[in-house]
């Protein structure tokens, strides 16, 4: 969910470094071939299987947990993401123009060349997803289950400075929880039925925000990764504005105060300082409380530093955050999730629960959380929702990183990649004949099988060729009614008629 802010992803696969501008083709021929585009990446065979391995593992956990896949338009009206997010994230996208409208083309060019910073193109690459998810859901919101349990993984692009781990194109998964928990029917003969209390839905909410939350640590768990060098932290921006209301910051500075706490891991206290006064908040209270020591808060540490006149008082106040705590514990993931007053998720729409989860104590691996005001932003019904987003880049880094992405054999076994038989000739014209014949049954068959297309008679190297591509099996033929059948895993060999030996092969 909760786009590219949740956190982007990927293999550490750097292009040169290059302008952003375009050559002309005398000027690209005369700097030899033409390099991707700066932030983005190639993938061969092997770089493509191992984000495929990691795109399987999104999609098995999301399905696993309840969630169905949808999709969207690459490109959307410009106006969809400036409606969530505001004008300020048109210099973080790429704009899209129709190459039929010249005129409009042209006329937008001269402005942009002016320096009329207004001049927005009419559609832009997709930079999140969140907001066709929630024109999706708006558009159907009356004929959808409650609630509706979505997941999505394809590209986004952000117009910003590719650094490690952070790309300009990568490959996001999201998972949302839209619509809260149906309420029970009146019965027969009896009208209407008790309105729910803002306890009741909070403790449906609560209830929710733990499910998300234990799908993306299965996930985690899924890829080799332990409780031991990464946690979720989590929050509640419910309770945060309580907080720093408390502090003497008023509702209307709320959003400057979450952004400020937001960002104290990245900056020193001076610079918050600064920043605050920026914003228009002077509360000595709240630059204490800002500038206390950096680090996750717990609950019981949070409990003690509350603005409150006694422990019973910030318990009551801390009390959804002790609620989820005690649902993620039932969901498995206790010992992965700790409270951490820090997190904020400076973005505006959120309205609830935050978290990310972090990984030796810096990196964020993915991020999310409660919005319930943003499916009604996009003309649907007022809704509660939840979600996370976590990208391929900085997911396999850490996977790479730690020595947990699978060796390419696991992944191409894993993915069901593996030849299920390699043929080779045994050198002789009769052979080298059969080689397209046998390739042919096996494929009807329904068997993965490939050849080697070296112009080599040493069976040796085709042996390697075979193994390299990690077959299971290599068929060397020996005439039209004889092969030697070899065992690639188990390295053991039997020569013998042709159909009893293809008989052992059985799809993977």
């Amino acid at each position: 969910m909760i786009g590219c802010e949740h956190v982007a992803g990927a293999m550490p696969h750097y292009p040169p470094s290059m302008t952003d501008q375009p050559s002309s083709s005398s000027d690209a021929a005369s700097r030899g071939p033409i390099q991707p585009a700066t932030g983005t990446r190639d993938f061969y065979p092997i770089e493509l299987a191992r984000r495929r391995w990691i795109e399987d593992k999104w999609r098995t956990t999301a399905i696993r947990h309840g969630f169905e896949e949808i999709d969207g338009p690459t490109f959307e009206p410009t106006d969809l993401y400036t409606r969530k997010s505001g004008d300020g994230i048109v210099s973080e996208i790429f704009g899209v123009y129709s190459g039929k409208d010249e005129a409009r083309v042209k006329q937008m060019g001269q402005r942009l060349a002016a320096g009329d910073t207004g001049a927005i193109a009419p559609y832009a690459l997709r930079p999140e997803f969140t907001p066709t998810l929630a024109r999706m859901f708006a558009a159907r919101a009356g004929q959808l289950p409650k609630p509706t349990k979505w997941f999505w993984q394809q590209n986004c692009y952000r117009a910003e400075k590719p650094q490690r781990g952070r790309l300009r194109e990568f490959m996001q998964w999201n998972c949302d929880i839209v619509g809260g928990v149906p309420r029970a029917e009146a019965a027969p003969g009896v009208s209407g039925g008790a309105s729910p209390s803002v306890v009741d839905i909070a403790q449906e909410n609560a209830t929710l925000d733990a499910e998300i939350i234990a799908c993306c640590v299965d996930l985690l768990q899924r890829c080799g990764l332990t409780s031991s060098s990464m946690s979720v932290r989590f929050n509640d921006r419910s309770v945060l504005g309580k907080i720093i209301t408390r502090l003497g910051v008023d509702r209307e500075h709320h959003a400057a105060a979450f952004t400020l706490i937001d960002r104290r891991g990245k900056l020193d206290d001076a610079d918050l300082e600064a920043m605050a006064f920026e914003f228009g908040i002077h509360s000595t209270e709240f630059l204490t409380f800002l500038k206390r020591p950096r680090g996750a808060d717990d609950l019981s540490t949070s409990l003690n530093e509350l603005p409150v006149d006694s422990r019973e008082e910030a318990a009551q106040m801390l009390a959804p955050l002790s609620g989820l705590k005690e649902l993620l514990a039932q969901a498995g993931c206790g010992d992965w999730c700790v409270v951490d007053m820090n997190i904020a998720r400076g973005l505006a729409y959120y309205t609830g629960m935050v978290f990310e989860v972090i990984v030796d104590g810096e990196r964020a691996v993915a991020g999310g959380g409660r919005y319930d005001n943003l499916i009604e932003t996009f003309g649907g019904p007022p809704t509660p929702a939840v979600g996370f987003g976590m990208g391929d880049v900085v997911l396999s880094l850490i996977l790479q990183d730690k020595g947990l992405m699978p060796s390419d054999k696991q992944i191409a076994a894993d993915l069901k990649l593996r030849p299920d038989a390699f043929v080779i000739s045994n050198g002789t014209t009769e052979s080298d004949a059969l080689v397209p014949v046998l390739l042919a049954k096996l494929r009807r068959d329904g068997l993965h099988a490939r050849r080697s297309y070296k112009s080599t008679g040493k069976i040796g190297k085709l042996l390697k060729e075979a193994s390299d591509t990690h077959s299971r099996y290599a068929i060397i033929i020996e005439s039209e009614t004889e092969i030697t059948l070899k065992d690639m895993d188990a390295n053991t060999q039997d020569r013998g008629s042709r159909e009893e030996l293809l008989a052992r092969i059985k799809p993977a």
